[in-house]
């Protein structure tokens, strides 16, 4: 009787698909496949989507970037974003989510939307025994560093940046499992200077992509309440 009522909770949780890049996606064709699909979705013509997928090394400048905050402009390519904030960093080793969903179902209200990113993605590193905070002032998720003598510091280990369209979204997040930490050094991470970037394996959490993905998978289904199922 529990196992069918579980079956039947499924049942009813909206349906999201979720699609699963292998190999790196360049970002140009990403944000070309985000923009149909936003479209779709409005039109009626296709379902939410949740996408799982690395890019090339790469750095792209948000709505509100800084150009003094691009320390290296020649080192990787750089691309405008129509995405919240300001220049990040893109590369392998770091899981990038694309989530395309629509608010006119899932509630009209982007702060919230934003602070069910950051739950999922705390909730997820909680799973390897990784301590995910937010911020008041800066975006993001960040974890405390023990640093030398009183000084003590924090990292960056998962960023955020959306765009909304008729209230369906589109960009999302990107969790840093094992990238090269030295690539964030031709930027000012999302405008904030005064703290560092970090990762799982900087963390001492020897992790493969498969299991992050499948912690990213869960705790998405439980804060979002939507079942994920693979496109087919």
């Amino acid at each position: 009787m529990a196992f069918q009522g579980y079956k039947d909770l499924m049942t009813a949780l909206r349906t999201v698909q979720l699609r699963r890049s292998i190999g790196l996606v360049p970002y140009e064709d990403a944000v070309a496949e985000m923009e149909a699909r936003v479209a779709a979705i409005h039109a009626g013509e296709a379902s939410e989507l949740v996408w799982f997928l690395e890019h090339p090394p790469l750095y792209t400048a948000g709505t509100s970037a800084q150009a003094g905050d691009l320390l290296a402009p020649d080192r990787f390519p750089v691309f405008q974003s129509g995405r919240g904030g300001q220049y990040t960093y893109h590369g392998p080793g770091q899981r990038v989510i694309y989530v395309m969903l629509d608010l006119n179902r899932h509630g009209q209200d982007l702060r919230a939307y934003v602070q069910n990113l950051e739950a999922w993605m705390i909730a997820a590193l909680a799973r390897f025994g990784v301590t995910g905070e937010t911020r008041c002032d800066r975006i993001g998720i960040w974890v405390e560093r023990p640093g030398d003598g009183m000084l003590p510091g924090e990292d960056k280990i998962g960023a955020i940046g959306v765009r909304v369209r008729r209230w369906i979204t589109f960009h999302g997040a990107a969790v840093n499992v094992d990238p090269d930490l030295d690539h964030f050094t031709g930027i000012v991470p999302c405008g904030v200077s005064q703290h560092g970037v970090t990762s799982l394996t900087a963390q001492g959490k020897d992790v493969a992509m498969t299991d992050v993905d499948s912690a990213l998978k869960t705790e998405f289904e439980t804060v979002f309440e939507v079942n994920l199922v693979d496109e087919p």
